[in-house]
């Protein structure tokens, strides 16, 4: 009878779970760790600091929003129409959305931002994406965008956060950076702020969300959300491992083997859309200055050893400003692989010649750079690795690694270096104009290689207005192929972003981040209950 009850008891329960299915639940709460501080959870000024966009994602939404694969969707837009002549941009929005607090949100809240955007009074970091575009009302629903001419990156531009006109507008200038509105804010996004606390220096160590049950788009899985905020990765990673979070907003590669939890951990390698390379100033150095001296660096660069000694193989080699997957990529144009031989023949031919102490020289000019770098761990490694490869080819390299500050006001603003290794990000649309134009090699541009003439002008130009994807393909491939020739940097590696979450959070699906902060635009279909319903 124990057998026969036995097993009809397990007859019962395979048989159940083989009629139903584990779908997610409303309830749970996710705590995650990050590195750093908000200051301004605020989308007029958040984007110069990745923690205040991690909140900004959460509380706030947008006419536009990437999804997992990186793709633009509607978002508090219901639908849009282009003019033939693709400069009239026509928005109809959602009219079942409501803030925070309740009150609905129109195009007026639109208007309102990008107004303030705009106005040179709130330093925006968005503020130069604004410049001579006309936005107009047609009634609460709709609005309009007249740019001057065609850029085909406009709708990129519009993901970033609506604020609320009837919260800020008695705002004044002088006030926006100091409200607590921006460490309080009301939003219209999958969570709303609930409470923050602070330490006794000040600082805030953790900020609490809770879902927002009238969110336009489905109702989030996850109740709760909290951010617990730390000084390094070191003490976030200790925290992990303690049990206190159940995810690190970013990890090191080298560190992912100190997770003492591995078994409870999925770990997301995610791709953004960033590479690293050395930036050639050929006017601040006279080696620099000559083909054949950074085609030989190149050929002497072994980057797959730098990936692998500096992210632990976690990331591909780079040829290129232009990556795998982006419009104008090409794989088989010229690229400089590791060749040591190669480079040490290609110097000897051009007289750069070997002395006694192994370094180089032609016409008594010392094959000597000066890199510059910041501090931050894996560039440092990058940099001492460079210069132990660069040196066997007979250059003397002298490493300077400072901080961010110092490098972007002494050194990259007046353009006072010989070699820059730095990282460039390049958002969802491969528009190259502010790193490569000619007209960005002053500052504030970020042509750091000071790259250009009016033959690469022309391509870049060309592929802002440029509709068609084959045609602005062609134009970059030709872009692409400038670049290699002229060697105005050595493209070292774009790495992956590491995410490592406790398994109980399921639902994680992205795929290609086109920022860090964006790893939250499916989070709504993130959970951790479930419940078992009839198939």
């Amino acid at each position: 009878m124990i057998f026969l009850a036995s097993s009809l008891l397990s007859w019962g329960i395979v048989s159940y779970y083989s009629k139903t299915q584990a779908v997610p639940q409303f309830g749970g709460e996710y705590i995650e760790g990050i590195v750093g501080q908000p200051l301004y959870i605020n989308p007029v000024i958040s984007s110069s600091n990745s923690t205040n966009e991690d909140l900004v994602q959460l509380i706030f939404s947008s006419l536009l929003k990437y999804d997992s694969e990186g793709n633009l969707k509607n978002y508090l837009a219901e639908s849009y129409e282009i003019s033939d002549d693709k400069t009239l941009y026509t928005f109809h929005l959602r009219q079942d959305v409501v803030w925070h607090d309740g009150k609905p949100l129109t195009a007026s809240d639109i208007l309102f931002t990008i107004n303030l955007i705009s106005d040179p009074s709130y330093k925006s970091p968005l503020r130069y994406n604004w410049q001579g575009i006309e936005t107009s009302l047609i009634d609460d629903f709709t609005l309009t965008f007249q740019i001057k001419s065609p850029y085909v990156g406009f709708l990129n531009n519009l993901t970033f956060g609506i604020l609320p006109k009837h919260i800020w507008e008695s705002v004044s200038p002088d006030k926006f950076t100091l409200t607590d509105l921006n460490l309080q804010p009301i939003g219209s996004g999958p969570y709303k702020y609930v409470s923050f606390q602070k330490d006794s220096t000040g600082n805030i160590i953790s900020y609490k969300l809770t879902a927002n049950l009238n969110f336009f788009e489905k109702k989030p899985f996850i109740s709760k959300i909290t951010f617990n905020f730390y000084s390094s990765d070191d003490s976030a990673l200790a925290a992990y491992n303690q049990k206190e979070i159940m995810g690190i907003n970013s990890l090191s590669p080298q560190k992912l083997n100190q997770i003492e939890l591995s078994k409870g951990t999925r770990i997301y390698r995610l791709s953004i859309p960033r590479y690293f390379a050395v930036f050639f100033n050929q006017t601040k150095s006279f080696p620099l200055a000559n083909d054949e001296v950074r085609e030989a660096l190149s050929y002497a660069t072994n980057r797959e050893a730098i990936i692998e000694n500096v992210f632990s193989g976690n990331g591909f080699p780079v040829y290129s400003p232009f990556l795998p997957g982006m419009i104008g990529f090409e794989d088989n144009e010229k690229k400089e692989d590791f060749n040591l031989e190669k480079a040490e023949k290609i110097l000897e031919e051009n007289k750069w010649l070997k002395g006694e102490d192994g370094i180089r020289s032609k016409e008594s000019k010392v094959l000597e750079i000066n890199l510059f770098t910041t501090d931050w761990n894996e560039l440092i490694q990058t940099a001492e690795i460079l210069k132990e490869q660069w040196e066997k080819a007979g250059a003397r390299i002298n490493i300077r690694s400072l901080s961010i500050s110092d490098v972007q006001q002494n050194y990259i603003q007046p353009r006072e270096y010989e070699a820059l290794l730095f990282g460039q990000t390049l958002g969802a649309n491969p528009d190259l104009s502010s790193f490569w134009h000619s007209r960005e090699k002053k500052d504030p541009g970020s042509n750091l290689a000071l790259f250009g003439d009016d033959e690469t002008d022309k391509l870049i130009d060309d592929g802002r207005i440029e509709f068609d994807n084959k045609k602005r393909a062609e134009l970059y491939h030709d872009l692409q192929k400038k670049i290699a020739q002229e060697i105005p940097a050595i493209f070292l590696y774009s790495p992956e972003y590491i995410y490592p979450v406790n398994k109980k959070i399921r639902g994680i699906e992205t795929k290609l981040l086109i920022s860090p902060s964006r790893r939250f635009t499916d989070i709504a279909n993130w959970y951790v209950k479930t419940q078992r319903v009839w198939k």
